[in-house]
Order: C-alpha cells, then structure tokens, then sequence
C-alpha cells in the first residue's frame, strides 16, 4: 500500500520510513501536518501514520481535515504517540476519525499488525463503494452483473464480496399494494367458487314432463 508518514522528528521520522518499507509498503514522508496536506492533494494515500503533537496542524487536525473531504476513498488513519492517552484525549481522537494507535518507540511487530488490519479495512471499504457507485442491474430480474460479466442474484453478489447474508421479507409499502391485492382476489375466488358449488346443489329437480305417462 502507499502509506503517509508525517513526523517532525527527523530521527523518528526516518526510523518510520524505514520499518514500513521493511513491510512492503510504498512510502511518502512530510515533516509536519501542512506538508501532509499538500501531499494528500497531489497523491492518493490508503493509510496515513502521523505523530499526534506537531507544530501547526497536529495528528488530530490532520485526520479532521482528511475526514472532511468527500467522494474520495477511505483513508485509515494511525496516530502516534509518545504517551499513554487519557480517556478524553481518546476519545477527541476518535471523534476526529482516528481509526488506531501506536506508541512510541516503535515496535516492528505492532506495526505489521495494525496495518495488516488496516488494508482488509480499505480493501472492503473500496468494494462497498463500487457497489454503491454503479452496479448494471435488470430491470425485469433484478439480477446484477459482475466485473466478469455474469449475471447472478443481488444478494449472491453482495455476499460473495462482504460476507453479508441476508432475510427476506415484505415493507409495508408492498404489502399494501402488492401482498393485500393478491390476498383479496384470492378470498375473492374462493368466495365464487364456494357460491357455485351452493347453487348447484340447491338446484331443484327438473320437473316431469306432463306429456309422458307414467306406467306402473
């Protein structure tokens, strides 16, 4: 993956780098918050690793800003820091949409953990905007057509890619228009056939010829 890392402590900025190229992964530095905004403009980035405490724009004004941006692919963002976080400053870095934690000194181990996590994240996080961004369906079936171009139920395919199973049931949208009908034509047709069985059995017999006589 192409990961972002900002750090204003050169020392530690190029320990960083260099334990993510270790993992496989296409690196890009910036020295401080601004910088790695103006890199985010110019290049597309799956997962950013920032220090929390920078001059000018910090770690959670950073993810802020990437959180505004809209129409763009997920971004999962990793925070460092130097100390144990307290509850509040936790839970400010979550609402400002940091996704995960990392304590320094750095620890190989960890790193290769978090952003192992971190790429199923932004893997799963594309498909689900593909699918929301066009999906060819028909109009008559419903079915949907894959990127093999097979056509198959709209559920097979969202589980086949997320895992998701699903009940089927009735909104009340189309039980009032389409179960309720279907249900009063039937009472309907079982009333007629129940009222024509009636009739034929209280038929009265046909009644005897007056012209025919009858011999004993």
């Amino acid at each position: 993956m192409k990961v972002l890392a900002v750090e204003d402590d050169p020392v530690a900025l190029a320990m960083l780098k260099r334990a993510l190229q270790k993992l496989g992964h296409e690196v890009v530095t910036a020295t401080d918050g601004q910088q790695a905004l103006a890199a985010i403009q110019h290049e597309e980035f799956r997962v950013v690793v920032s220090d929390w405490v920078m001059p000018g724009v910090d770690g959670l004004e950073l993810c802020r800003r990437l959180r505004a941006r809209l129409g763009r692919d997920y971004v999962y963002f990793i925070l460092l820091t130097g100390i144990l976080p307290s509850e509040e400053n936790q839970r400010e870095a979550i609402e400002a949409g940091v996704d995960d934690f990392l304590h320094k000194p750095l620890d190989p181990l960890r790193i290769a953990m978090r952003l192992h996590v971190a790429e199923r994240i932004v893997q799963y996080a594309t498909q689900v905007r593909q699918l929301e961004e066009c999906l060819p369906i028909c109009g008559y079936c419903k079915k949907v057509r894959d990127d093999r171009n097979y056509w198959q139920q709209i559920e097979s395919y969202i589980n086949a890619r997320t895992g998701t199973d699903f009940s089927h049931s009735v909104c009340p949208d189309c039980y009032t228009s389409v179960i309720k009908p279907q249900l009063e034509e039937l009472k309907r047709e079982v009333e007629r056939q129940d009222g024509g069985a009636a009739d034929a059995h209280d038929t009265p017999a046909k009644k005897e010829n007056p012209h025919v006589r009858r011999t004993h």
